[in-house]
């Protein structure tokens, strides 16, 4: 059995280690050995930074697609609606209405209706 070596430590440290080792591991000794072999195995220094955190690279990354769908949309508006009205207008088949040419006259009835008609008077003479 190893025998055991006292370290000191000041109280709100130890405090803290406590509780975490509680919840994660079955004694205090296991929770310092798994800690420095993680850092002994992954090569790296606990002073060191470790770049963005998952809530920076979220924020970042909502931000871009934000922008990616405004760019989107924008293509929408510009690009594709304008291009499909004009195809889509290319490829109608409506009959086109026949007009008559401007120096084509069509001579209706010759005979014109009369809308109003003198009045005969036998007293006026001229």
């Amino acid at each position: 059995m190893d025998s055991f070596i006292t370290i000191r430590f000041k109280r709100k440290t130890a405090k803290c280690f406590q509780e975490f080792s509680k919840t994660h591991f079955k004694s205090h000794t296991d929770a310092m050995a798994t800690m420095l072999d993680f850092f002994f195995y992954n090569e790296i220094s606990p002073k060191e930074n470790f770049g963005p955190t998952g809530r920076t690279i979220e924020a970042n990354l909502l931000k871009r697609i934000n922008a990616v769908i405004a760019i989107m949309r924008d293509v929408e508006k510009t690009q594709t609606k304008p291009t499909v009205a004009m195809m889509e207008s290319l490829f109608q088949t409506e009959t086109p209405t026949k007009k008559p040419l401007i120096l084509e006259k069509k001579f209706i009835d010759k005979q014109k209706k009369v809308r109003f008609k003198e009045k005969e008077n036998p007293n006026n003479e001229l």
